[in-house]
């Protein structure tokens, strides 16, 4: 009787086939059990889709000789924006990216330190002339140019780009300060 056992446990099993993987699936995600559902029983399993082996491209860095500044100095925000000739954003900063809050992001300071931070974004892209472009009312719109003239970049144009109606809509009511 040991005998018939002893060759019961040795009759040939055959090996598991095995499984194709599934487009997306992760070899982890096959070894794991099948998860069960609230009623207890088992159900496909849920495997998120991995992302597909792309070659990661890095931006390069393109040399950008003349570029545009764009000040928006409002009453309460200063946002300066370097693009290229074409429009395309190159380096961006403002008041309250900075971290300044409240009253504070309409100061004059705020702006000088809003543009030291746009002219040292850019400066990896060897930006060497800008035309200037300042729109809205600020405290700011002085104090920005200046820190741009300041961290070494060469201002070839200014220009007010506020836009004053010609006789348009009614405007709001006076402001009081």
């Amino acid at each position: 009787m040991a005998n018939e056992e002893k060759q019961a446990d040795k009759v040939p099993v055959a090996p598991a086939p095995k499984k194709e993987p599934v487009k997306g699936e992760t070899p982890e995600a096959r070894e794991k059990p099948p998860v069960a559902d609230a009623k207890g029983g088992a159900t496909a399993q849920k495997v998120a889709p991995a992302r597909e082996d792309k070659t990661v491209r890095r931006k390069a860095l393109r040399s950008v000789s003349v570029g545009i500044v764009h000040i928006n100095a409002t009453f309460n925000n200063t946002q300066v924006t370097i693009t290229d000739l074409k429009g395309n954003v190159l380096a961006w900063s403002s008041s309250g990216r900075m971290g300044f809050k409240g009253t504070r992001k309409s100061t004059a300071y705020a702006a000088t330190i809003v543009a030291q931070d746009a002219a040292r974004q850019v400066s990896a892209y060897r930006v060497q002339e800008l035309e200037v472009r300042v729109q809205g009312p600020g405290a700011g719109r002085e104090s920005a140019i200046r820190a741009l003239q300041a961290a070494g970049l060469t201002i070839t144009l200014i220009r007010d780009v506020t836009p004053i109606p010609h006789n348009g809509c009614r405007p709001r009511k006076r402001r009081r300060v």
